[in-house]
This record gives structure tokens, sequence and C-alpha cells, in this order.
């Protein structure tokens, strides 16, 4: 008796549907995640100050909640933040990327931790590149699918793909559990 060969096993693969257009179209998810820290100028403190505002009084953000701040008074009001940039690009030409950040689109974002969530829907051709600006306030990056748990404080530059699932959680839980301190951080889409 022979015994027909088993069949190949393929690893369960996450798949992205997103609009083109007027079609839909799809894609695999990545779960490569590439991460380091670099060496960034602090934001003034009168700058931290208008953001802590804004997240107070203006954003009123909740567990989980991330939104969007004033970028262009940030810009105006921090003399450094050509440097974030340069060096955020200088990492992402060392990975081979190019010239991505200047395809991208780019917001300054503050978030209260990050229930687990993707972004495929709204971004499905995309890859996130984020760049934490403020100070370590005991948060990571959690990526449940891999199991990566990724440290975020001023420097951490993360590129992920926005189908990937992921959030923010305090560092020592073993998920998003409510209550966080506030995170900013320079966002890029690039499509």
């Amino acid at each position: 008796m022979t015994h027909a060969p088993e069949p190949a096993r393929v690893p369960n693969r996450l798949i992205s549907y997103f609009w083109s257009g007027d079609v839909i179209r799809s894609r695999s998810v990545s779960d490569r995640v590439f991460f380091t820290t670099l060496d960034l100028p602090a934001p003034p403190a009168r700058l931290i100050a208008d953001w802590e505002r804004d997240i107070a009084q203006r954003l009123n953000l909740e567990p989980g909640d991330v939104e969007e701040l004033p970028l262009a008074r940030a810009r105006m009001r921090w003399p450094d933040y050509r440097h974030c940039v340069q060096a955020l690009a200088d990492w992402t030409r060392a990975l081979g990327l190019r010239q991505v950040l200047a395809a991208s689109d780019v917001a300054l974002m503050a978030c209260r931790g990050a229930t687990y969530h993707h972004d495929g829907a709204h971004y499905g051709a995309a890859a996130f590149c984020n760049l934490f600006i403020s100070e370590d306030k005991g948060l990571d990056l959690h990526f449940p699918a891999t199991g990566q748990r990724i440290p975020l404080r001023r420097g951490t530059a993360v590129i992920f793909d926005t189908g990937q699932p992921h959030g923010v959680i305090a560092r020592h839980s073993g998920g998003f559990e409510g209550p966080t301190f506030p995170a900013t951080r320079i966002s890029a889409r690039s499509f």
C-alpha cells in the first residue's frame, strides 16, 4: 500500500483587502517590522506644553485613542524638527528605501495607548513609518501576531505593514489594559 505524500503546509498569512479606485485589490500582509533608535533633539518645553494642552483640552483622548496634532505649528516652533526628518531619511535610505519619505503623507499624532487594530482597510497598499518624539512613558508598540514589543521613547523609529495588527500598550502588561500616558509621534504613510 502506498500513501500519498502529505500536502505542503502553508503558514497562515494575513490578507489585506483595499480599494484601489473602483477595484478591490488584495495582498498578503508582511510580518516584517523594522525598528531602530535614532538620536533626536528633544522638542522645546513650550511646544511640549502646547501638545499637552491640546491633548487635555481639545482632543480629550480616551484610553486607546489616536488623534492628529497640528504639524505646521510644530515645524514652526521646533527648528530642530528638520534634524528628526533627516535622521529618519538617513535610516530609511540605509534600509534601501531611498526617497520614500519624500513621497509620503506626514502627520503628527498623539495617542493614549492604542487598542489592538490594523490600518489595512484605510491604507491597504501602504506601510507606516512612525518616529516617536516623546520621552519614554513606559509604553511599547506590540505586534501580537509576531510577539514583538518595541519600547517607545524619543527616537524610536518603526516601519511596518499597515495590515499588521498592532497596539500601544503599557510596558509590563500582557496587552491593552486601559489608561496610559499620551505619546507623541510623527507618522508617515508611504504608498
